[in-house]
């Protein structure tokens, strides 16, 4: 069965959580897009050679979750060529057997419009500023401020706009705690499976 669930949306959404708990409810597999960009910019040097020689196991570095690697992903995701390095290994990965789980800023416009099932998870900045505090510490007003600097640059670019698609479902997490969230998300896959995709 090929079966694709795109899952958009801001960082600090909850769209990481909601693809992981969807997969595993499931059984499909799960691809954090986000890592791609993230192993890309903390390779350093050239982001477009970074991109074309990315493999697997890059996904798999203790540094990926940092701010810093956040920062660096949303500056290498602006460039035309790493994203386009990138595309054919998320397109693959999303149309192989046995179903998938995609979550990143642009799944649902660009890499998988085709997808079953299109979600786009939001939150308020501030909601989502605080959650990202409470993982990395620091000066929360900071935050607020990186999380919003990231919005603007992952909205403004040029290339694949952080957007919802038009046909997704919008589930806002602002006033939600994680079980309500991913019972959403989940009740809207279900349905869709049972109606053959």
């Amino acid at each position: 069965m090929i079966f694709t669930v795109a899952i958009d949306g801001p960082a600090a959404a909850g769209k990481g959580t909601i693809s992981r708990a969807v997969a595993a409810r499931f059984g499909f597999r799960h691809l954090d897009t986000g890592l791609l960009y993230r192993a890309v910019g903390a390779m350093g040097g050239d982001p477009v050679a970074a991109a074309l020689r990315l493999t697997p196991e890059d996904l798999t570095r203790d540094d990926l979750r940092s701010l810093a690697a956040g920062q660096a992903a949303s500056k290498v995701a602006a460039i035309p060529e790493v994203r386009a390095a990138l595309v054919d290994f998320q397109r693959r990965f999303a149309r192989a057997e046995g179903g998938a789980v995609l979550d990143g800023r642009d799944i649902g416009t660009v890499i998988c419009p085709e997808a079953e099932v299109k979600l786009y998870v939001t939150a308020s900045p501030k909601v989502r500023a605080h959650r990202r505090w409470l993982e990395v510490a620091g000066d929360e007003a900071r935050v607020l401020a990186e999380v919003l600097e990231r919005d603007a640059r992952d909205m403004g670019r040029a290339d694949a706009p952080l957007k919802p698609a038009t046909d997704s479902v919008v589930i806002d997490t602002s006033g939600m705690g994680i079980d309500e969230a991913v019972s959403q998300a989940v009740a809207i896959v279900a349905a869709s499976l049972s109606q053959g995709g």
